[in-house]
């Protein structure tokens, strides 16, 4: 991440950067009763838990739209992993791309076999609460009876494909950590680190709320996973961030220095990617093939990006006095995390507003995270945790059916359990095998280091700096 700070004058940022917001609103303006009550008639058939019957009867055709459409979201959803690839890739140095490509290939891997083996059962226990409604298992391995195959099983999609849908979603968790700790991490450190997470804190903490657990029942609503997804990661990323350190040179005479990423066309096909991705993300949570209210996810989750993206560069065009392309990609990607927990419940006019204060965060939690000295090479923290967190709080601000309350309530546990077990785990690996790499490793390259080979062999890199 580009971090060329520069003393700037709070007026100057703050007034473009509203009038922008008023810009983008008044664009939209109309009143908002007339909205939200259009939101309100969109008749949706709610899906009921796995493994419980169904809500309603649907046509058999129905039934076959609804599963295919939803098979649709899981192969949006899983090439996200590829633009996670190419975003972390692009904002990092050309000698560590191997280890970043490795580690992003392994994610998804690691994320459906251990999602298959407990994951599944845990995040969905269904009556197989063992402790209150904070810990349930349903029982290793997945499978299913006959009925898992029709709409008896749920109107929206069969067993199989909502455990691939699930799946997606758990392998995402552990890819935003990979940005926030790369090059300087251990391989084995970052894989073991990664199965143990996706395995057991995940599942567990979604099932609070995704499951019918005890957040389901004080109204704490993530629609997509602005918490249960992008904060659960950025949580573990900030304790991996922490016990790992900086990266050698990031911090000279006590001020940041940027650590430029070496392709920037990479980080852009990734964050098209990632947005293209979204639309299963957040159109898939709809868990049908409704046609009023995907179209309307469809709607709020892209005004938001838009949002993200204009007031990102506006920040940081401010604030650094020329528009840092690594910035507004992030800005996209910040619009997008904040509008993922209410996409389905905020007006148009309130995603644009999420998605455009989601921007102005981003950057501003850049150089924030830089003046506390947490290096973090992608964004990973400013983007998932703070974005995130704002999305969530987002959702009661902007629809009064919500508690600020629940909110909160539910950020501050899954902010604590999250980030308690994330420095355990990273802190148990530190002090067996060690998770960062050697001073020589490091400064040589991961790709040479950790797997003896080059990303661009053939070809000589020259620099100026």
């Amino acid at each position: 991440m580009i971090t060329r700070f520069k003393n700037w004058d709070f007026a100057k940022f703050a007034i473009p950067s509203v009038l922008m917001l008023s810009i983008c609103f008044g664009a939209l303006a109309q009143d908002a009763a007339p909205v939200a009550a259009a939101v309100e008639r969109v008749e949706v058939v709610v899906p009921a838990a796995p493994g419980t019957a169904a809500s309603a009867a649907v046509s058999p055709e129905m039934f076959a739209v609804n599963n295919t459409w939803m098979l649709v979201a899981v192969f949006l959803v899983f090439i996200m992993s590829l633009g996670f690839a190419t975003v972390e890739t692009g904002l990092t140095r050309s000698k560590n791309t191997v280890n970043i490509l490795f580690k992003n290939t392994l994610i998804p891997a690691i994320g459906v076999l251990t999602y298959a083996l407990i994951g599944f059962s845990l995040m969905y226990p269904g009556d197989a609460w063992k402790i209150g409604k904070i810990f349930g298992f349903g029982g290793f391995g997945i499978g299913t009876d006959a009925a898992g195959i029709t709409s008896a099983y749920n109107p929206g999609y069969t067993y199989w494909t909502d455990f691939m849908f699930q799946a997606m979603f758990a392998s995402t968790a552990a890819t935003i950590v990979s940005g926030a700790v790369a090059e300087r991490i251990k391989l084995p450190a970052f894989l073991i680190f990664s199965t143990v997470y996706v395995a057991i804190v995940y599942p567990i903490v979604g099932s609070w709320g995704w499951g019918g657990g005890w957040l389901k029942e004080i109204n704490f609503h993530d629609f997509a996973g602005s918490s249960f997804v992008h904060s659960v990661g950025g949580w573990a990323a900030l304790a991996g961030v922490i016990l790992l350190g900086p990266r050698i040179g990031k911090y000279v005479n006590g001020r940041a220095k940027a650590i430029m990423g070496h392709s920037m066309p990479l980080a852009t096909i990734g964050v098209f990617l990632l947005w293209l991705g979204w639309f299963g993300f957040n159109g898939g949570s709809v868990l049908s093939a409704d046609p009023g209210m995907v179209s309307y996810v469809f709607v709020t989750t892209c005004l938001a990006a838009c949002a993200g993206l204009i007031t990102a560069m506006f920040t940081s065009w401010i604030i650094q006095k020329k528009p840092d392309l690594s910035m507004v990609l992030n800005g996209c990607l910040a619009g997008l995390v904040g509008v993922t927990a209410g996409a389905d419940v905020v007006s148009i006019q309130a995603s644009v507003i999420i998605g455009g204060i989601a921007g102005i965060l981003v950057v501003l939690s850049v150089f924030m995270f830089d003046k506390l000295k947490l290096d973090d090479p992608v964004g990973a923290l400013s983007v998932h945790l703070v974005c995130g967190t704002w999305g969530t709080l987002a959702v009661a601000i902007f629809n009064n059916s919500f508690s600020i309350v629940s909110q909160i309530v539910g950020i501050l546990a899954i902010g604590a359990a999250c980030f308690t077990s994330a420095f355990i785990i990273f802190y148990a690996i530190k002090v067996t095998m060690g998770i960062r790499v050697s001073e020589e490793e490091e400064l040589k390259g991961l790709d040479i280091g950790e797997h003896g080979m080059e990303a661009y062999n053939g070809f000589q890199i020259f620099i100026t700096q």
